[in-house]
């Protein structure tokens, strides 16, 4: 069975039967009865957002958007093909998602999940809008996506309101779980201020201390938090910014900002943006003399920017959540690059693996907790326990909802050096989470309430 799409605004009269998807359906699998799946019925707890009204038959319906149009619709379609994954490993019982969440066998407390998916192109009105319609007509029990960062901000306020959990996808703006935090939201994917100061350290130690800095910054709030957490943790080195150019989401052309970079006297170029804006800023940085004049280093990796620019990324440090090499050191992340590649042809880029990752946590809570009820959900995601994921244990923090983790530090690697097409970077650093995370109440996060 086809995932279909529904797309706000381009079919205002979308049926219920177009919005449902039978993940399960994908795979073949079937579910148990729902006399063994009632007991995901917690008859004491009152009604609150969908629920119980969300998983009173054998299935429990998801609601995604991503990004599937737009500057940012290649990562949208990696992290999207993450969450089907999961669906069907869910629903299958798969060997990984027990390692994960050890109570799952089939589907989530016995119910088979079926999923919806809406292209936001990144613009928060359309995701909130496609999620407000999942949770209203298909009662969806789980909302999830993200990409943009301004679209996670946007369904947080909307989980929070309806009742409803949001899963964050991806979202590298420390608002997130900072000052935008809600007690129905969860982020598991690292953010800018632990980017910041994963990389700092390594690039200070490469390119040494008093550094010119130029910036090219998204106007939005991922880009802005960013470049903030960059320049306060380099300052403390004396590295200072000669420049910030900022500018729009999907900006078709990055001259004006490149010529101000040139003319700055920076040593580094700190490219900021995402998605194509990352890959075309980059290409036109290169065309103009920009990077023959300094060093490129890219603090937030964009998922496949080192194969949509043709060997730029060779030489460039950049912080990310996830590298498929490192399966090496994770028996769990090679499992996962072996399903991931047999199902779609690639290694799995690091919007796919947590997408994943995000997904199986949410199941291990949900199973843990014994109910669909939210409140019960979130207790289970604040007790702070010690979780498995593709890059060792993990947790959350009960505080601010925020997956303390570890980060990535990957340098491009020369074309000589590539032991196959998709082999594009050198694992540089693990570096541990525990050390690297503000504390929880410094981004200004204050949870509201369960009910």
């Amino acid at each position: 069975m086809s995932t279909k799409d529904f797309r706000p605004g381009s079919a205002p009269n979308v049926s219920r039967r177009t919005l449902l998807q039978a993940g399960a359906g994908l795979i073949g699998g079937s579910v148990l009865p729902a006399s063994i799946a009632s007991r995901a019925f917690a008859e004491d707890h009152p009604a609150i957002g969908t629920y119980p009204a969300g998983t009173s038959g054998s299935s429990a319906f998801i609601g995604i958007s991503v990004p599937r149009t737009g500057t940012y619709a290649v990562q949208g379609e990696d992290e999207l093909k993450g969450y089907q994954l999961a669906i069907e490993h869910i629903n299958s019982g798969h060997e990984l998602i027990k390692k994960i969440s050890p109570k799952t066998s089939k589907g989530v407390l016995g119910k088979e999940l079926k999923f919806g998916v809406a292209d936001s192109a990144a613009k928060p009105n359309e995701a909130v809008q496609a999620q407000q319609r999942f949770i209203s007509e298909n009662k969806a029990v789980m909302i999830t996506g993200g990409t943009s960062s301004a679209v996670a901000v946007a369904l947080n306020k909307l989980a929070q309101r309806e009742k409803v959990i949001f899963v964050c996808g991806i979202s590298g703006s420390n608002d997130t779980t900072g000052k935008d935090c809600v007690r129905y939201g969860f982020r598991q994917n690292f953010f800018g201020q632990t980017a910041a100061a994963a990389i700092a350290p390594v690039l200070i130690k490469q390119f040494g201390k008093n550094k010119k800095a130029a910036y090219l910054t998204p106007d939005y709030t991922y880009g802005h938090t960013v470049t903030k957490s960059m320049q306060d943790r380099l300052a403390e080195a004396g590295w200072t910014t000669v420049t910030n150019q900022v500018s729009p989401l999907g900006a078709p052309d990055y001259s004006s900002y490149l010529l101000n970079v040139a003319n700055s006297g920076a040593d580094v170029l700190i490219n900021v943006n995402w998605g194509h804006d990352a890959v075309l800023s980059t290409q036109q940085a290169k065309q103009f003399g920009v990077l023959d004049k300094m060093k490129l280093v890219v603090p937030y990796q964009v998922p496949f920017i080192a194969r949509e620019t043709g060997g730029l990324m060779q030489g460039v440090y950049a912080a990310t959540d996830y590298w498929w090499t490192i399966e090496d050191k994770y028996p769990l992340a090679k499992m996962f690059n072996e399903a991931f590649e047999k199902k779609y042809g690639y290694k799995p880029e690091w919007g796919a693996e947590n997408a994943y990752v995000s997904f199986a946590h949410w199941a291990r809570m949900v199973e843990e907790a014994g109910s669909f009820y939210p409140p019960d959900v979130i207790k289970a995601y604040e007790k702070g326990e010690t979780l498995p994921s593709l890059v060792g244990d993990v947790h959350y923090r009960p505080e601010d909802h925020q997956c303390v983790r570890p980060v990535v530090i990957v340098r491009g690697k020369m074309e000589k050096e590539m032991k196959n097409k998709e082999d594009y970077y050198e694992v540089i650093e693990i570096v541990p989470g525990d050390g690297l995370m503000q504390k929880p109440d410094a981004f200004g996060c204050h949870l509201g309430d369960y009910t």
